[in-house]
């Protein structure tokens, strides 16, 4: 008889823990604030958040963009300074220094 109650303690704990454990999860999905015992909400959504969620996610953009840009202009000026012509054009001005010094 001792055994039985202790099994339907047990099946209790784990039945309720189990509904705990879906309401919490359930609410996480569909985006409801969490709450604790006091029924007060842990992550209250604020639109100060969101607005400032909003600005980051503006700036991240132009800043990616700016990234983006300066990535092409750095290609551009590598292209320049591997060129065969741009080497020519060095090695002929250090050949004037050299004879303007002598």
């Amino acid at each position: 008889m001792e055994f039985l109650s202790e099994t339907a303690i047990i099946a209790g704990v784990a039945i309720m823990t189990g509904g705990w454990i879906i309401s919490t999860w359930l609410r996480m999905k569909n985006g409801y604030p969490l709450e604790n015992s006091w029924g007060k909400a842990l992550y209250p959504k604020t639109t100060e958040a969101q607005e400032r969620v909003s600005l980051l996610t503006q700036e991240n953009a132009a800043l990616r963009a700016e990234v983006g840009a300066m990535k092409d202009r750095l290609g551009n000026v590598e292209r320049i300074v591997t060129d065969s012509g741009y080497h020519l054009t060095q090695e002929i001005g250090r050949l004037s220094d050299s004879t303007e010094v002598n």
